[in-house]
């Protein structure tokens, strides 16, 4: 049912956007329409939240940051899978992971919930024009009627090998600038896990994708629909390429690895990621650990990724603003998942380890003046119903599992849920303020390890207290919640 009341944040909003529009036809009463806002997602790929507006000084994104101190930040924001293809689904759908449904990178919407209205396609639905640009689901012909047109560098350009656009991109997508690695490539279709050539912002795919972003909004200026207009980012994805003068904007001397590159103490083995993503790159071991040189020229690759995502961001932001379009458009920047830089000795995402779960999100309306933190408890599912009240949309007649975030926009210091449901592999996770609660459950349903981090004082994750007495409620508490409000999640259909 459509909403009777808007929140007050939704109409000042809506008393921002376009004049309304007197038709011509002297056949019809005159009548005045006001044009609903725009919404604007930028989508990063294994972005933590290790950036300056997060208390972090080691990433440079200026301009990330800048968009943070006009949005609301979500400091606990988490994913609700922490692998690429099965974290958008669930954003998208607004729909949980079960034991059955998005289970990893593989994951396709519309195989595993081809009748779920996703809020891309409710905005289609709802008039809007919706534009798919680079990575939003994992796949390029994934839910394809969701959007009026679906983007991606090189994938729809005619190739002399007879490739369908979803091969031709698997094909090309590692993007490496560098002749050596171009043939490396090719050959073996793999290569080197980083790369730094000394090229324009324009060259990688990144760049070409937020030229396509300028030119698709100084194309829909001028319409008379408002739009969906993503921008979907690879980096900071493996491989860690980027232009040289984003890694110049470090000094590998005061690159750290983190401190606690070690096993948590008492932690589940199972619990501990083997990173097969990264091992199947040019010069990284296939078992074993890598070497501290490896290891910092990784991370570096990392944070130069970042700033380069960071500077394209920058240029979007001042096309909107050129464009007059700043005014009336919703912006929600957002990473799928989180990323591990050697915590715990692993790589990549994909554990139940904070590391991976906790997510960056910010959401600025232009009703906002100064932008504002909250520690609220959210996670990704919550975006669907957030957009549905934003723009006064009738909400689909299916479920949707999370909460409108419209009322902590309104009052960041609000708490938030009472906790949120994770799933990785075989870990289902219970996270609250206060703790991370995660049982490893079989095919059989039943839990053969565990692990509770005290977020109080083990921010970090380092002690395994599921064992220890004086945590004892905590666990009795956190497991009968689990098995009791998602019993469905750990069960999936059979």
């Amino acid at each position: 049912m459509k909403k009777l009341i808007l929140s007050a944040l939704a109409f000042s909003l809506l008393a921002c956007s376009e004049a309304p529009v007197q038709t011509d036809d002297a056949s019809t009463n005159t009548g005045l329409t006001t044009k609903k806002p725009n919404i604007l997602l930028l989508y990063m790929d294994d972005l933590r939240p290790q950036l300056n507006s997060y208390g972090h000084e080691q990433i440079i994104s200026p301009n990330i940051d800048a968009l943070a101190n006009r949005s609301i930040q979500f400091s606990q924001a988490y994913s609700n899978v922490s692998v690429c293809g099965a974290s958008r689904a669930s954003m998208l759908t607004g729909m949980l992971p079960t034991k059955t449904r998005f289970i990893d990178y593989s994951t396709r919407v519309d195989v595993e919930t081809p009748n779920q209205v996703t809020w891309p396609r409710l905005l289609k639905d709802s008039g809007y024009i919706t534009i798919s640009n680079g990575k939003i689901y994992h796949h390029l012909d994934d839910r394809v009627s969701d959007w009026d047109e679906v983007w991606r560098p090189y994938a729809f350009e005619k190739n002399d090998q007879g490739l369908a656009p979803l091969d031709y991109w698997q094909s090309l997508w590692k993007d490496y600038q560098l002749a050596e690695n171009i043939e490396l490539y090719k050959a073996t279709n793999t290569g080197p896990a980083h790369e730094s050539a000394d090229v324009s912002d324009n060259t990688y795919i990144d760049g070409m994708l937020t030229d396509k972003v300028i030119r698709d909004l100084k194309r829909l200026k001028t319409g008379d629909k408002p739009f969906l207009l993503t921008a979907g980012f690879i980096a900071p994805h493996l491989p860690f390429n980027a232009p040289t003068q984003y890694w110049d904007m470090y000094d590998r001397k005061e690159i750290k690895q983190p401190y606690n590159n070690y096993v948590p103490q008492n932690a589940p083995k199972m619990s501990i990621s083997r990173w097969g993503e990264m091992r199947g790159y040019t010069g990284i071991p296939k078992q074993g650990d890598i070497s501290d040189e490896t290891a910092i020229s990784l991370i570096h690759g990392y944070y130069a990724t970042v700033s380069y995502v960071d500077a394209l961001i920058g240029q979007i932001m001042t096309a909107l603003t050129d464009l007059e379009l700043a005014k009336t458009t919703i912006i929600i920047l957002v990473s799928d998942h989180g990323y591990n830089l050697q915590e715990h000795t692993q790589w990549a995402k994909f554990t139940s380890y904070r590391t991976s779960t906790r997510v960056p999100l910010m959401i600025h309306v232009p009703a906002m003046g100064k932008g504002s933190k909250t520690q609220a408890l959210v996670d990704l599912i919550d975006v669907y119903p957030t957009v549905v009240e934003l723009l006064d949309l009738d909400l689909p007649k299916h479920q949707l599992a999370g909460e409108s975030l419209v009322p902590i926009l309104r009052d960041p210091s609000l708490d938030g849920k009472s906790h949120v449901f994770l799933k990785n592999g075989s870990g289902y996770t219970i996270q609250t303020q206060k703790y991370s609660y995660t049982e490893f459950i079989d095919d059989k349903n039943e839990t053969f390890a565990s692990m509770l981090y005290d977020h109080r004082t083990d921010g970090d994750e380092n002690i395994n207290v599921v064992d220890n007495a004086n945590y004892a409620d905590t666990v009795l508490t956190l497991s009968a919640l689990l098995h009791s409000e998602y019993v469905s999640n750990i069960i999936g259909d059979e």
